[in-house]
């Protein structure tokens, strides 16, 4: 009976470190709900700026991928959730980042989204960021991105090219950061 016991313990310990990726102390669930669907926790990582971690980031898609041109190409529901983990993180340096995310994600050519980019970079200073904030951002087709903070949503911004230039940030070919960037692809 004993033995019985510790087997099953054993099996429920191997289980739950399945469920779950715990990054820098974030744990990121391996699903995530949303208003349409259950996504995947495909993989998930740290970004770093200087020697600051400044926020985890977990993936999540319909189905595990490794391919991200793939991802940013097809037109299906994909999410990130983004928990800061560093009280360096304001609103300003967190939109400033964003900017630039969209800057590399776009080769340069952010003129044509401008009006999108400015209105979702908004969002991270209608209220200031503080450490263990989680934004959770999710395309959905035909709708848009709807972005969360604290599970509250702050706006909606649509179109699938604004989808391909947001995602692109962290998988595009010149991400953000290329650490993060294997990570989250579950390398």
């Amino acid at each position: 009976m004993k033995y019985v016991l510790v087997a099953l313990l054993a099996c429920t310990m191997l289980f739950e470190s399945k469920a779950q990726l715990t990054v820098n102390g974030v744990s990121l669930p391996a699903k995530l709900k949303t208003a349409t669907s259950e996504l995947d926790l495909n993989g998930g990582g740290v970004r770093k700026k200087a020697f600051f971690k400044v926020y985890v980031l977990g993936l999540y898609l319909p189905e595990k991928s490794k391919d991200a041109a793939a991802i940013l190409k097809n037109n299906q529901e994909i999410a990130v959730r983004l928990q800061i983990t560093s009280s360096v993180v304001s609103s300003s340096n967190m939109s400033e980042a964003i900017r630039e995310g969209f800057t590399k994600s776009l080769g340069g050519n952010t003129a044509p989204m401008k009006a999108k980019i400015d209105a979702f970079i908004s969002i991270f200073s209608k209220e200031e960021i503080k450490e263990k904030d989680v934004f959770i951002l999710d395309y959905v087709p035909g709708v848009g991105v709807k972005s969360f903070k604290n599970g509250k949503l702050l706006s909606t911004t649509e179109g699938e090219d604004f989808k391909k230039a947001l995602f692109g940030i962290w998988l595009g070919p010149n991400p953000i950061d290329t650490g993060l960037k294997t990570a989250i692809l579950g390398n």
